[in-house]
């Protein structure tokens, strides 16, 4: 049901030595809506997803689909999250093909294995073309399209993703948005990092901004994106 809650956290907190990445942040993702966080490099964002995703330690709670989530990464993916990270992360000695394949690597449904991957194709046909090719020697879109691809691969109900724009040209961003905007279509839920603010409200339904490893302010993502505050700290342009 649309707007039902499927992700929350509870003073999640996050700290490397005597570093608070993260201090006791609540954050909720509701059924089929894209939810983006804003903030500066080390606000903590990825530190939130690697955090959800069992990657990294935290304190506090996250509840996913009304139950406490495991902190072990491979039953995170199996209880429907997958995480496109920072950096894309391919396996750059596979092929393409195998790179899809291994995002799949804990369903047992060949069948419904072979219907994810022909949408997925269909979404990103670059990746048809290009589907023996080594990972490692595609260009940096095609790599994120990839990324992103295996990532769906799992048929996640929670997608999260890291900087999806991250060193790409721009019309490169542009797709990659476009392609955003058609996995929520899906009826993926997404949770969304991205360093083009402007980008990641105009494509977002809500919005959290972390400062400093706090929320400082959330709300609706056209509300935040005419906030003053949001406008000169991150959209480039000066309030009067």
């Amino acid at each position: 049901m649309m707007g039902e809650t499927l992700l929350k956290t509870d003073k999640l907190s996050v700290s490397f030595g005597g570093i608070h990445a993260l201090r006791e942040t609540d954050v909720e993702i509701r059924l089929g809506e894209i939810v983006a966080i804003i903030g500066s490099n080390g606000a903590g964002k990825s530190s939130m997803m690697n955090a959800i995703s069992g990657v990294i330690k935290f304190s506090g709670a996250i509840e996913f689909k009304g139950r406490t989530l495991p902190k072990k990464a491979h039953k995170i993916v199996g209880a429907g999250i997958s995480h496109v990270p920072e950096g894309r992360l391919i396996f750059a000695n596979l092929t393409t093909m195998e790179n899809l394949r291994m995002g799949a690597y804990l369903r047992s449904d060949a069948r419904a294995v072979a219907e994810t991957l022909e949408h997925v194709l269909d979404m990103f046909p670059r990746l048809k073309e290009r589907e023996n090719q080594i990972a490692g020697t595609l260009s940096g879109g095609e790599q994120q399209m990839l990324a992103m691809g295996r990532g769906l691969m799992s048929d996640p109900e929670l997608l999260l993703l890291d900087e999806p724009s991250l060193g790409l040209a721009p019309i490169l961003v542009d797709t990659i948005f476009d392609i955003i905007r058609e996995i929520k279509q899906m009826g993926k839920t997404i949770l969304l990092v991205e360093q083009n603010a402007y980008k990641a409200l105009s494509v977002a339904d809500r919005a959290y901004v972390l400062t400093q490893g706090r929320i400082t302010l959330e709300g609706p993502a056209n509300d935040v994106m005419c906030n003053p505050v949001v406008v000169e700290a991150y959209l480039g342009k000066k309030t009067q």
